[in-house]
């Protein structure tokens, strides 16, 4: 800085002219500082000049106008989604929650329109959502809701699609992620579900124990059949038995056989009554014991002999 001292000399004031020297470069840095930016990779930045659009900054380091330019905002290009709960009404009268993803990104060749056209883009998505999805679902039962999800899914994709093409934004899918009918209706599903499941096991239950009914019937019954051939089987044997003895005891005594008969007979009785006797755990048993009784017993027996050896004739013949 030039000064004039009381002489009238002039001097020039060094430290002075250091100090604007700083503000002027650190001026002038700032000003370079802030006409830099950078935009990352999937991004891109919006540039206004003076109010006004001026260009699309893509990934990398750019240069601006300080004063005149400023970056008004950025996009990103990337993929995005937006749940969106949507609260509805079934055919048959059920209040259920849709939930729908939708998966978004802006065009690359329309970021002007994405950025300028739409106050609120997300909003807007929202809004279409909800009017598709109350325009669908009410025209379903609720277990067709269930099984079509994926047609519900497909009607909010392609109906979006056209009208936010022209706003700048792809819809690159939509899905039902969720269907959540009222808590009530949901209980009364799982009861049901349950009665039918129980209604089939106890159908199946009772399938099996007939079969196993059936099956211990059939057992029994094969059982009764062997049993009773075995003891046809053991009382003709003793009836052989008998025969034979009979006829060689009577060739040997000379007696008839009707006598030998009856004495076997009355051996066998008498047997019968001992080993009663002798039984410790047998209960009182009223047997007839008179000599009539006695000889009705005989006739019974012989009659049974005589029918068993008719029988024997009878299968003899039927073999030959």
């Amino acid at each position: 800085m030039l000064t004039i001292n009381g002489s009238g000399m002039l001097f020039y004031d060094g430290g002075c002219f250091c100090g604007w020297c700083v503000i002027v470069i650190a001026g002038l840095v700032s000003l370079v500082v802030s006409s830099v930016f950078l935009a990352h990779q999937q991004t891109c930045a919006i540039i206004e000049r003076l109010g006004k659009f001026n260009r699309i900054a893509y990934a990398g380091l750019h240069f601006k106008l300080s004063v005149l330019e400023s970056v008004k905002g950025r996009m990103s290009l990337r993929i995005h989604q937006l749940d969106v709960d949507v609260e509805t009404k079934t055919k048959d009268n059920v209040f259920v929650h849709v939930v729908i993803a939708v998966q978004y990104r802006v065009l690359a060749e329309k970021i002007y329109e994405a950025y300028y056209t739409l106050h609120n883009p997300l909003e807007q998505i929202r809004a279409f959502v909800f009017d598709l999805v109350r325009a669908q679902v009410p025209t379903m039962n609720l277990d067709d809701v269930f099984s079509r999800k994926d047609d519900i899914a497909d009607v909010v994709r392609d109906d979006l699609k056209t009208p936010m093409s022209g706003f700048g934004y792809e819809i690159i899918k939509a899905l039902v992620t969720d269907i959540d009918p009222d808590t009530n209706v949901k209980s009364a599903m799982n009861e049901i579900n349950t009665a039918q499941r129980l209604r089939v096991a106890a159908t199946e239950r009772g399938e099996a124990e007939k079969i196993l009914k059936v099956k211990q019937a059939e057992a029994e019954a094969e059982a009764s059949i062997l049993h009773g051939k075995g003891i046809a089987g053991q009382r003709m044997a003793i009836i052989e038995g008998l025969s034979q003895s009979v006829e060689e005891f009577a060739k040997q005594t000379g007696s008839s056989p009707s006598d030998v008969m009856d004495m076997v007979l009355l051996i066998q009785y008498i047997d019968a009554l001992k080993d009663i006797g002798a039984n410790s755990k047998s209960n009182v048993v009223f047997v007839p014991h008179s000599p009539g009784n006695l000889s009705a017993i005989n006739e019974q027996l012989r009659e049974t002999i005589f029918s068993a050896d008719a029988v024997k004739r009878e299968e003899s013949s039927s073999t030959l």
